[in-house]
């Protein structure tokens, strides 16, 4: 209500009309502080509830006007459920029973729009205690619960986002490292459900070994003490196994800074390090390969040039034998350099195997019987301080590779197995079938294989002497006791029948050299490449031969051999020499001529001379098997080095049907 008027001035008469006076003058400004009033709803009801006073406040919020409103009963401002539940007359009850009635809730405007109100209505009494009326209070809290309805449906919002993610496990500590809550990321990584693990302490997620350095305490000492903690590492989920977390701790603290607690981000990142390892160990094996390749060209280079000088060495000494005739020192010195010769002649096949340029002649082998047939040179190789002991599955698939060099391979590994042994011990070849899905970390094709390994006991090796073991001359034996060749031959065979050679070993804990050898799925061999028969032919009625090489002294050596055995000779230094000679019509029965020459190469000669000459019969000679598809299969060959016998049974089958002289052969006339 609106009050209006002058007020009286005050007066120092303290007779009854004066106080009188007084307490009017103080209930007008009572009401104009009232009537002043326009944030809270202040107004009077009768012990009904009926409205008796009215301020702007009281206005403002709900519409009404003082003419409108006193007079009427104050259950018109609360929501029909609120009358129907009998809110107004309990409140007013309560006010009168207890002194005060406080509450909030929806209210109702003039025009029917609602409001959220804070309540407080007080009994007015009085001085003989009896009721009055009531004194109300309403204060529009409209905005304070938006803002609050707001901020709780982003604090549930936020509850849904934590809870809803599934790749992060997101919880809180307390400041003694206790779970406090749990995110259905936390639930899904670690494995606990939430009354499983909320009150018990994170370092449960560690490893024994990070407790016993006690990680956890530094990793919340960290956090607090720098505003954040950060790390990778092994974590431990419900079921015991181990996972690898990127892990972010942060404080929470209070606006004074007290610390509350910590936030704490756990993130299993197992795959993307399986799959770093995976990279870097495709990237090694990539390097390595590439190494070794490299290492291969230059030892297959430096075995061909090898080749060139041992055929020179071996012909040209087993010419010289032929002319010192009775004399037994010079026939012994140069027996000694023929066998130098063999040796160097197999150091050059271990150089080519490495190389995989070696001639293969692979068939079905049934690995089993193989390493059964070669029990008794091992055990005589190897001696009786090694026991040689065998396990092999009841089913074994075959495999398509070079029983010889398969052979020579085992040996060699079994005899680094003896050494690595000096105190003796046993020594275990065992093959087992495994399948490739997909290209592995050590670059085998997809398909199944079987794994012949050979497991000793012995010294093992270091990381680094395993990475360089199959390098070519590398050795940690001692001077003279190894060529360091061995594994690289090995490696060189597997490689070259489409396998790879593996090595595991640990100082202390011995090696297992295992080979990886394609199984084969159709018992059809393929067809060996074409080599000459080891028969002794009689000797040949004189050919006219024309011998090709860039090397003048394998040339030189070639052509006194050949002539020694009756032929007559003419030599090319060159492929397109050899064409030139050909091209001036000069006839020749046989062309033998190398294969690993510059511009123009034997195999191409080949190619050249068939479509020309194609009666003419070719001899190929040469150490190399990586010859152009087509050819390698039909052409007949000779391998480097060679000797004379070797050359005389080549140019026999070469030309079968070529006349033969009656009597003994040349070989038997020494």
């Amino acid at each position: 209500m609106t009050l209006s008027g002058k007020l009286p001035q005050a007066s120092n008469d303290t007779g009854p009309e004066s106080q009188l006076a007084d307490a009017l003058s103080d209930e007008r400004r009572f009401r104009m502080l009232v009537d002043a009033v326009i944030d809270y709803a202040i107004y009077m009801l009768d012990p009904s509830g009926l409205v008796v006073s009215w301020n702007a406040g009281a206005e403002r919020f709900k519409g009404y006007t003082a003419e409108e409103v006193i007079g009427r009963h104050f259950s018109r401002f609360y929501t029909p459920e609120d009358r129907v539940a009998g809110v107004p007359a309990r409140a007013l009850r309560t006010a009168d029973q207890e002194g005060k009635f406080e509450g909030e809730g929806w209210r109702v405007r003039k025009d029917g729009s609602r409001y959220w109100a804070h309540v407080v209505i007080d009994p007015i009494r009085s001085p003989t205690g009896g009721l009055v009326g009531f004194a109300k209070v309403t204060r529009d809290l409209s905005e304070r619960q938006a803002v609050e309805k707001s901020l709780l449906q982003s604090q549930e919002e936020f509850r849904l986002l934590v809870q809803s993610v599934t790749d992060y496990a997101i919880f809180m500590l307390d400041t003694e490292g206790r779970v406090s809550n749990w995110n259905a990321g936390a639930q899904r990584i670690k494995g606990y459900r939430p009354e499983e693990i909320i009150g018990q302490h994170f370092s449960r997620f560690y490893t024994d070994e990070d407790r016993a350095n006690d990680e956890p305490r530094k990793a919340l000492d960290t956090a607090a003490r720098q505003g954040r903690y950060e790390k990778e590492g092994w974590r431990i989920r419900k079921d015991g196994t181990r996972f690898w977390a990127n892990v972010v701790i942060d404080p929470i603290r209070a606006p004074d800074g007290t610390l509350l607690g910590f936030a704490k981000v756990t993130r299993d990142i197992t795959e993307r390090r399986e799959a770093q390892e995976q990279l870097e160990r495709t990237r090694e094996t990539l390097f390595r390969a590439q190494k070794m390749e490299a290492i291969g060209r230059l030892t297959g280079g430096v075995a061909h040039d090898f080749n060139n000088l041992l055929t020179a060495v071996i012909g040209s000494l087993e010419l010289l034998h032929k002319r010192v005739g009775g004399d037994a020192r010079a026939s012994s010195l140069i027996d000694n350099a023929l066998q130098a010769a063999h040796r160097g002649a197999t150091l050059t096949q271990r150089m080519l195997a490495f190389a995989r340029g070696q001639e293969l002649r692979p068939e079905p082998v049934d690995l089993p019987t193989l390493v059964r047939g070669m029990t008794e040179l091992l055990q005589r190789t190897l001696g009786t301080i090694v026991t040689v002991e065998t396990r092999f599955p009841l089913v074994l698939g075959q495999v398509l590779a070079d029983p010889n060099q398969l052979e020579m391979s085992l040996l060699n590994l079994a005899v680094n197995a003896r050494d690595a042994m000096p105190r003796g011990g046993p020594l275990t070849i065992a093959a087992r079938e495994e399948t490739v899905h997909g290209t592995d970390a050590i670059g085998l094709k997809p398909g199944r294989y079987v794994l012949l390994s050979v497991i000793d006991s012995g010294e093992g090796m270091d990381a680094e002497t395993l990475r360089r073991a199959t390098e070519p001359f590398f050795t940690t034996k001692g001077v003279g006791k190894g060529t360091g060749l061995g594994l690289s031959m090995v490696h060189g065979m597997a490689e070259q029948l489409g396998g790879q050679l593996t090595l595991e070993s640990a100082p202390g804990a011995g090696t297992t050299a295992t080979i990886w050898l394609p199984i084969l799925e159709q018992r059809q061999p393929l067809p060996p490449m074409r080599e000459v028969p080891p028969t002794s032919p009689q000797p040949l009625l004189p050919l006219s031969i024309l011998s090709v090489d860039d090397d003048p002294q394998v040339l030189l050596n070639t052509a006194a051999m050949l002539e020694d055995l009756g032929h007559r000779v003419a030599t090319a230094s060159s492929a397109r020499q050899a064409l030139e000679k050909l091209a001036e019509g000069e006839e020749f029965d046989l062309v033998i001529t190398d294969h690993a020459m510059p511009t123009m190469t034997g195999a191409q000669l080949v190619e050249e001379i068939r479509r020309h000459w194609p009666d003419l019969p070719v001899l190929l000679a040469t150490a190399f098997v990586d010859l152009p598809l087509g050819l390698a299969a039909d052409v007949p060959k000779i391998a480097k080095p060679y000797f004379q016998h070797q050359l005389a049974h080549a140019v026999a089958a070469v030309m079968p049907s070529w006349p033969r002289v009656s009597g003994p052969s040349a070989s038997d006339e020494e």
